[in-house]
Parts: structure tokens; C-alpha cells; sequence
């Protein structure tokens, strides 16, 4: 997704990997209980290489569903990018935005992670939301600046170029 003709980018990103703890956690739980019930039926060279291969399963799924989530935020509109063979992109314009929450619980807090919410000029049944978020502050903020920019800003950069 890049940024349409005179827009400038003032984030993009992924969700953190920390958001994805769980998964990860689940994956090594996999890999050791692969590894002791290849140890039950084979040697400690067969059950380490299950435990590895399993392992290096979980590390790569959970990069790919990582990677298949992009964010970004152009002084003038918010993208959310989902799927990599199958596409889903959602976008609004920073006009539209009425609302920017922060949402951390206590263990996302400690991981440094977040939801950001923006409440649109829309309906109800359209959640717009960058999920797992590191430094979500940091992000909400980047969403104020692009918010208190002026409308001309961008077709400015663009006639400069």
C-alpha cells in the first residue's frame, strides 16, 4: 500500500511481535511437547530435530501473520492492509476521524503494546482499529500531527516534486 499521489507517510508499521506472545508461547509449548514424545519413541537427536523444526514453524507462522498486517498513516487518510494472498484494505481520511483511543491492559502495558481505536465519521459497524501497536502513543500522536496539518499540505508537497 503506498500512499496516493501528494501524500506524505508518517507511519507505517506492523503489529509488534509482542502482541503475538501468546502464539509464540503456544508454539514452544508445540515444539517441547513434540520433542518429548519423539524422545519416547526415538533418540535425543530425533526429538531435538522435531523440537527445532517445530520451533522454526512456530517462528515463521507467526512472522507471516505478522507481515500480513500493515498500518499506515499519510497526512491525509489512516490504511489497514490485511491478507497476503487474499487482500482486505480498509481506509479512511483524517477528517473523518472524531475520536483516538488508546487501550492497554496491564500486560500490554508492560509489553509496551496497544490498541488504537479511532471512532469514525461512519457507522457503528465499522471497526477501524491498529491492533498490537507498540508505542501506541507514540502512534496516536503521529495521528494528531497528520490531524493538525493543513488540507493543502499534501497537494503542496506534491506541485513541489
Amino acid at each position: 500500500m503506498s500512499a496516493q499521489q501528494g501524500e506524505a507517510i508518517i507511519y507505517k508499521g506492523h503489529p509488534s511481535w509482542r502482541s503475538m506472545l501468546d502464539f509464540h508461547l503456544a508454539g514452544l509449548v508445540l515444539a517441547a511437547l513434540g520433542g518429548v514424545i519423539a524422545k519416547l519413541v526415538s533418540s535425543w537427536g530425533i526429538a531435538a530435530a522435531v523440537f527445532a523444526a517445530i520451533l522454526l514453524l512456530s517462528v515463521a507462522a507467526g512472522a507471516v501473520r505478522r507481515s500480513a498486517i500493515q498500518y499506515t498513516i499519510t497526512d491525509r487518510r489512516l490504511y489497514i492492509r490485511r491478507g497476503i494472498l487474499s487482500r482486505r484494505e480498509q481506509h479512511t481520511t483524517i477528517d473523518r476521524i472524531q475520536n483516538v483511543e488508546v487501550h492497554q491492559s496491564l500486560l500490554e502495558r508492560l509489553l509496551r503494546i496497544g490498541t488504537i481505536d479511532f471512532d469514525t465519521a461512519a457507522t457503528d459497524d465499522s471497526a477501524f482499529a491498529f491492533s498490537g501497536i507498540a508505542k501506541p502513543r507514540r502512534v496516536a500522536a503521529a495521528v494528531n500531527q497528520a490531524e493538525d496539518l493543513p488540507p493543502d499540505t499534501g497537494e503542496a508537497a506534491a506541485q513541489a516534486d
